[in-house]
């Protein structure tokens, strides 16, 4: 599953030879295991909401004072990259009831998250879980360089987004190097 998650959050289209040749395998193991790409596709995704709602239920039990809490949270969420196995992959796979179950077991821990923030009132109170959704999937594709690298970056804006969260504002200095000269050049170069 590894092996899948890696090839499937950089490209949901690859082929399951793809994961195959990653995990150093057959492609009859991976069929004799899972059955095919949409099974694996449906796991990760079901991996990943049920690493969201322990991140949510961690968070939802925690005794810490609520604006650290909240970091905690939003951190795990993105150290986790639960939305690169989830809302990034929504829609490469038929659903299932029991997926779509826990989706919504996932969006009832998150939103209790927020509301936990904003009834202490350390998060602003126009936000709800489902800008979470997308502010996650967000910070989730950035990808550069290394894993280091990556984590570095994402770190970096997580703290300038929680700054714009946070009520009332109290700005922290942002962890990290920003983006340095050239370092988006790849970019440019034509992908095979």
């Amino acid at each position: 599953m590894n092996a899948a998650r890696d090839v499937f959050v950089a490209d949901p289209t690859a082929p399951i030879a793809a994961v195959a040749e990653r995990a150093g395998v057959g492609i009859s193991a991976l069929y004799h295991r899972y059955g095919g790409k949409e099974d694996m596709l449906r796991r990760l995704c079901a991996d990943g909401l049920a690493t969201y709602i322990r991140i949510a239920e961690t968070a939802l039990a925690s005794a810490d004072p609520p604006w650290e809490t909240f970091v905690a949270f939003a951190r795990s969420a993105v150290a986790a990259d639960t939305h690169a196995m989830t809302i990034s992959l929504a829609g490469t796979f038929t659903t299932t009831p029991q997926l779509m179950e826990l989706a919504q077991r996932c969006d009832e821990r998150v939103g209790a998250v927020i509301e936990q923030a904003q009834a202490a009132g350390v998060l602003r109170a126009d936000v709800t879980h489902t800008d979470f959704g997308l502010l996650f999937e967000q910070l989730s594709s950035v990808r550069r360089g290394s894993k280091e690298r990556t984590v570095e970056l994402r770190e970096r804006y997580l703290a300038l987004l929680l700054d714009s969260l946070r009520t009332p504002p109290q700005h922290e200095p942002l962890p990290g190097p920003p983006p340095r000269p050239g370092e988006f050049a790849d970019r440019w170069e034509k992908r095979s």
